[in-house]
């Protein structure tokens, strides 16, 4: 049975508000130094000040969102912090714009900066919410209850899942191509590509890094140790497994994997149910990547 947590809603929503705003820099920060071919005169020298405004107009958003807000300043803190999104978010949509069409397939550099963006910056972020609840990583996510037995499970339960999510993601892959009047189109997933299409070990290891290592971490300890147990807490359980199950599997934008992630989330929130300790999880959904990983590279191998 999962513990209580003494989750705030306010910090709850700046901590969402605040990943949102790192992964929109993220997705900004390759502008400062990769000149476009499409943009060329008056339009390419503005792509780096429009950059600049817009990631520093971001940087303003999160100081105010995690500084304390007060009735007595609350309208004042708000004008402030919608001003400096919306300028941010207008700024960044113009360079964007400027810069033309963006890859589907971005590059490693890229893929490694949105890992960055989102789940490294998710990390801190974390962090910082812990100690606003003056809670320790152990106390807020269960780590020290049966942390073995926790372990033990995840690599089992990553085991078992690996063949049904390869199998459902195959039939939503089938089902897309043999139904074109739904106009979908399966896409291989940008991190699959960026490891299929690099050839460097060193880029490699770092994606393997990313993958294993900090996306696991990073989305458990949002999705499954933060959102879950605030929704379910609310008084709204069945919302609290679909809702963020369905969440966790949107964030990945990918239609193939759609299905397979949602029922990934589903299995390790019970998981987390099960054990009451976010190691659990944490470890499956991370054996569950590497094992992801070590085929493709396999598979690249005999191709």
């Amino acid at each position: 049975m999962l513990s209580v947590k003494p989750w705030k809603p306010d910090a709850i929503l700046r901590l969402l508000l605040s990943v949102f705003v790192c992964i929109f820099a993220g997705s900004l920060l390759p502008l400062l130094w990769q000149r476009p071919a499409a943009a060329t005169g008056t339009a390419a020298r503005l792509i780096v000040p429009l950059t600049v405004l817009a990631l520093g107009c971001w940087a303003a958003t999160l100081v105010l969102l995690n500084r304390p807000w007060r009735l007595q300043n609350f309208e004042r803190r708000f004008g402030a912090l919608l001003a400096c999104f919306c300028v941010g978010f207008i700024a960044g949509a113009l360079a964007g714009r400027l810069s033309g069409e963006r890859d589907a397939n971005p590059s490693t550099t890229r893929m490694i900066i949105a890992t960055l963006s989102f789940q490294g910056a998710g990390l801190i972020l974390i962090a910082r919410f812990l100690r606003e609840h003056q809670v320790s990583w152990a106390e807020g996510f269960g780590l020290a209850n049966g942390p073995g037995r926790a372990l033990l499970l995840g690599v089992i339960i990553a085991l078992l899942f690996l063949p049904i999510g390869w199998g459902l993601q195959e039939t939503s892959r089938q089902v897309m191509t043999h139904l074109p009047h739904l106009k979908l189109h399966p896409e291989e997933q940008q991190s699959v590509h960026a490891l299929r299409t690099t050839t460097s070990w060193a880029d490699r290891l770092a994606l393997a890094a990313a993958a294993i290592l900090l996306a696991p971490v990073a989305e458990e300890m949002l999705f499954r140790g933060v959102l879950y147990p605030a929704i379910k807490q609310a008084g709204f359980p069945h919302l609290a497994l679909w809702g963020t199950s369905v969440f966790f599997a949107v964030v990945h934008t990918n239609l193939v994997t759609f299905l397979p992630l949602v029922v990934l989330a589903l299995a390790l929130t019970a998981l987390y149910e099960r054990t009451n300790n976010l190691l659990a999880p944490i470890t499956a959904h991370s054996v569950f990547n590497a094992l992801n990983f070590a085929s493709l590279l396999l598979l690249e191998r005999h191709a």
